[in-house]
């Protein structure tokens, strides 16, 4: 069963999820700008943070996110990490975001305990059933909107069938993914989503409080 969500994680939801650029061959740069962003999320009380670095070696992505978990410690922002639960336990973080080729939630769960938080991506109906049914603590759904990011996963599901989700399977928390702006991301929470993610929205440091109070305010 899946657990329930931090009691203190900020709502709505906003999910602020990394841009995947990162190499090892360039980490300390590289690590400097994503560490800027993760302490601008921090302050902006940003929900979860997602490092989505699979560019990285697993020594790589461990250090980055020892070094990011020590800038959420003791904050309301949850930190997770792409696919790899194991480097995510290690450095501290607090959960994991799994993909459709990752392990089940369930094992993962077994392994880590219920307080490890587990996020699955879903683009159907029938995916995000089965992320609740297997132990997720969330889904995100998407991609809503259209947008460059995620055009492998084909035309954008809209929102009648966020909505069509978010009703089956209500209290479950579905957060909307894909083309999410300042401007559209209140038409999701409409739609029954428990928040929003987002990638180029949410990924600038210089200007993410700005964004998040805006979008909270809307939302």
């Amino acid at each position: 069963m899946p657990a329930q969500m931090p009691p203190d994680l900020p709502t709505p939801i906003i999910y602020l999820i990394t841009d995947g650029q990162a190499k090892t061959p360039t980490l300390a740069a590289d690590s400097e700008r994503l560490l800027r962003l993760v302490r601008a999320a921090v302050r902006a009380r940003v929900s979860l943070i997602q490092l989505r670095e699979k560019n990285l070696s697993a020594r790589s992505l461990y250090e980055l996110t020892a070094r990011a978990s020590a800038l959420t410690a003791g904050s309301a922002t949850k930190l997770l990490v792409n696919d790899r639960a194991d480097i995510a336990r290690a450095a501290g973080a607090d959960g994991v975001h799994l993909t459709t080729t990752s392990l089940a939630p369930h094992i993962v769960q077994h392994a880590f305990g219920a307080d490890f938080l587990i996020g699955v991506s879903t683009h159907t109906l029938a995916e995000a059933r089965a992320a609740r049914e297997g132990g997720a603590d969330f889904a995100v759904f998407g991609p809503v909107f259209a947008t460059p990011s995620k055009s492998l996963y084909g035309a954008p599901v809209g929102l009648a069938a966020l909505r069509a989700a978010a009703e089956t399977l209500k209290p479950f928390p579905l957060i909307a993914l894909g083309g999410i702006t300042r401007e559209n991301a209140v038409s999701t929470l409409k739609a029954g989503a428990s928040g929003v993610a987002a990638i180029r929205a949410l990924g600038e440091a210089h200007d993410l409080e700005e964004t998040v109070h805006a979008m909270r305010w809307m939302l």
